[in-house]
């Protein structure tokens, strides 16, 4: 089931392999057009990886495969909760063929098939991070999107690269760091109010995400 609301992709900055830069555009929209909180506090974002950066997803419109199957090393989504808690979830993935948003449960269940069964080095993790934190802290060079060389891999975003408010330039590496062993144990409230002002959030399995936006508010 798709939201009440639908938006085209083309409404939003989308620069092919930066989906972190995407996302963090994508916030800043979002609150500027009144679809989220002027504070962007109803948003989150979540990169989604593991140990050996191998993440299974479907319907991805960079697949060559007509379910949209890909495994990336990474990915990044915004995740949408309302304070009103009689509002779904939403998803806004600027690189998936589903709609946009997508119900979280949607997204859930057929970007991410949790019940689909995977070698261990194929489990999905997710770092979730307060879109006011994130639009805060959050840089990046673009360095890793250069080969040996020097040349780019991908051509970077036209504006310039994103820097830190205390002025750190590069830090996506550490919103990477995704480890089986950085998964909480339990998702409670306590925890979550807690990761809501922690600059890289918390880490959480697959089967954690609507138990995660369900006790958020």
């Amino acid at each position: 089931m798709a939201s009440s609301t639908s938006f085209e992709i083309s409404q939003f900055q989308h620069t092919p392999f930066y989906c972190e830069e995407n996302v963090y555009m994508l916030c800043k929209k979002l609150k500027d057009i009144g679809v989220a909180d002027a504070d962007g506090s109803d948003l989150f974002v979540a990169f989604i990886s593991n140990d050996k950066k191998q993440v299974p997803l479907w319907y991805q419109k960079g697949s060559m495969r007509a379910d949209g199957a890909v495994i990336w090393d990474y990915h990044v989504i915004c995740i949408q909760r309302k304070r009103d808690t009689s509002s779904a979830p939403l998803v806004w993935d600027l690189d998936s063929s589903l709609p946009f948003p997508s119900a979280l449960a949607t997204y859930v269940a057929e970007t991410i098939r949790p019940s689909f069964k995977f070698f261990s080095e194929y489990q999905r993790f997710f770092r979730i991070v307060h879109a006011p934190v994130f639009l805060r802290w959050f840089s990046s060079t673009r360095s890793h999107m250069k080969d040996p060389t020097g040349n780019w891999i991908a051509e970077p975003p036209a504006y310039d690269p994103i820097v830190a408010e205390d002025g750190t330039v590069h830090n996506l590496n550490e919103y990477l760091e995704i480890h089986a062993h950085d998964v909480v144990g339990n998702v409670g409230t306590d925890m979550i109010v807690s990761s809501l002002t922690q600059k890289f959030g918390m880490v959480i399995d697959v089967n954690q995400v609507e138990e995660f936006f369900s006790k958020v508010w």
